[in-house]
């Protein structure tokens, strides 16, 4: 190997950071192209994990590090959110600490690239690309550290939206209402922004239905009448009962 490739790969290596994915975009700000990704291969300094991407030999690269190369190198919205999120928060007193659902989501049209989805990550990926917030919404993130470096994440606000979001393909109501009964300090100010913003119908009234019935403090200082909550009738479950107020039909045990 030439000085100055030794040179670009040792310029790659100090910004690299341990345990995470670096894709073909990443490698080309160190002037790095195809024949010096074959020869670096080659000397047994980087593997491939699928077309464009990359992991140091011998590094432990998990999931985590692969949603780093999504938003830092990628630039996409791609988060895990939702269920995912409330996990990685801590509400681990209702919710198992182990993740073996990962769910993503993301603006729609966004794709997750072929090498992530090819790849065995150890967890089962559910990836949503969609539309409940606006594309350009960054309310409602937070960064999550794994080993040493950060993902961003969904806050627990937001995490709340998606989750109903999710209901009822992924998750039961009873699933979404227990969790939202441990939600006791969530931002007012916070999910009143992302309520506002919110693009389902059926998520504002389940989110306000649950907080409401839950009696959680903070629900007493969002502004209801700010938050479009729709017209008519939504059937949310079978063999329900209909709830006047927010116009949905839940499970006869919760109205």
């Amino acid at each position: 190997m030439s000085n100055q490739n030794r040179t670009k790969l040792n310029r790659m290596l100090r910004n690299w950071s341990k345990g995470t994915v670096a894709t073909t975009s990443f490698m080309k700000q160190y002037d790095i192209d195809y024949d010096l990704i074959k020869r670096y291969k080659k000397s047994n300094w980087i593997e491939s994990v699928g077309t464009g991407a990359y992991t140091l030999v011998d590094d432990e690269v998990d999931w985590y590090g692969a949603i780093y190369a999504l938003q830092n190198q990628l630039d996409l919205t791609v988060h895990p959110g939702a269920k995912t999120a409330l996990q990685l928060l801590g509400y681990s007193h209702y919710l198992s600490d182990k993740i073996n659902n990962l769910y993503l989501l993301g603006n729609r049209g966004e794709k997750l690239p072929a090498w992530y989805r090819k790849y065995d990550w150890k967890v089962k990926t559910i990836y949503s690309a969609n539309q409940l917030l606006p594309q350009e919404s960054s309310l409602g993130y937070t960064e999550h550290s794994h080993k040493n470096f950060e993902i961003r994440i969904s806050a627990p606000e937001r995490a709340m939206i998606e989750m109903l979001y999710h209901f009822p393909k992924h998750h039961s109501f009873q699933e979404c209402y227990k969790i939202m009964e441990n939600m006791v300090a969530l931002r007012p100010d916070l999910c009143q922004k992302l309520l506002e913003k919110c693009n389902s119908i059926k998520v504002k009234r389940l989110f306000s239905f649950m907080a409401d019935k839950i009696g959680h403090n903070w629900f007493d200082d969002l502004v209801i009448d700010k938050i479009d909550l729709g017209s008519g009738k939504r059937k949310l479950v079978d063999n329900g009962a209909f709830n006047k107020k927010y116009n949905i039909t839940v499970p006869k045990e919760y109205n």
